[in-house]
C-alpha cells in the first residue's frame, strides 16, 4: 500500500497534540507498524479455531461403495481414512477413484466417460470388494490445531490439496480444514 505525503499529513493533524515528527518518519513508522501487524494477525488464527470438528471420515477397511454413498450423500469431495485407534492413515478424494478408474493416466472426470464409452463398460466394477485403504492418498499430509492460517494457506498451495485433517500429538483425528474454511478465516483476521 502506497501512503502519499498528504495522507501522512492529513494522518497526522487528526492527532490531537503536538507531534515532533516529519511525513517521512510518520511513514517510515507507519510501514514497520503495518509489517509487524500484518506478522501478527498472518499467525493469530490457528487450525483449531476453523477446523469442523465433527469430522466426516472412513475406516481403512470401509468398501469404495459405502466411501463414494458417503461422499455423496454429504456432499463432499473428500475425507480422512483412519484406523481403528482413529489415526489418520490416508485421505480418499474424488481424485482417488477417477485415479484408480483411469490406472493412473486419466485424472478427470470425462476422461474416466471417454474410456467407459471406448471400452463399453463402466471401470468401476474393478472397485468390487476393494476398501478405502487400497486407494487412499497416503500418507497424508496433517497439521496439528496450532497450525496458523498462513501455513495452512502455505501448505494447500504447495500441495495442491483441498483439505488437511487436523491431528494431535497422537495422529488421532480431531477436525479438518477445507479450502473454504481458510477462505471464510480471512474475515477473521483482516488479512
Amino acid at each position: 500500500m502506497d501512503i502519499s505525503d498528504d495522507d501522512v499529513l492529513e494522518a497526522m493533524k487528526t492527532i490531537s497534540g503536538f507531534l515532533d515528527i516529519t511525513p517521512g518518519d510518520f511513514r517510515e513508522i507507519y510501514v514497520h507498524a503495518y509489517r509487524h501487524s500484518f506478522e501478527r494477525l498472518k499467525k493469530s488464527v490457528k487450525a483449531s479455531q476453523i477446523m469442523t470438528s465433527s469430522v466426516v471420515f472412513v475406516q481403512e477397511e470401509t468398501s469404495l461403495l459405502e466411501t463414494a454413498e458417503l461422499l455423496a450423500d454429504k456432499n463432499i469431495s473428500g475425507l480422512p481414512v483412519v484406523n481403528s485407534s482413529m489415526n489418520v492413515t490416508g485421505v480418499i478424494s474424488e481424485k482417488d477413484f477417477l485415479y484408480a478408474m483411469g490406472g493412473g493416466e486419466i485424472q478427470s472426470f470425462m476422461g474416466v466417460i471417454i474410456q467407459c464409452m471406448k471400452n463399453k463398460g463402466c471401470m468401476a466394477i474393478s472397485f468390487t470388494g476393494k476398501t478405502a485403504a487400497d486407494i487412499m492418498t497416503a500418507p497424508p499430509i496433517t497439521v496439528q490445531p496450532e497450525t496458523s492460517v498462513y501455513e495452512l494457506a502455505e501448505i494447500f498451495e504447495k500441495r495442491k490439496i483441498n483439505r488437511v485433517p487436523v491431528v494431535d500429538s497422537d495422529s488421532k483425528l480431531v477436525g479438518i480444514v477445507t479450502r473454504s474454511d481458510i477462505v471464510q478465516s480471512c474475515c477473521m483476521c483482516n488479512v
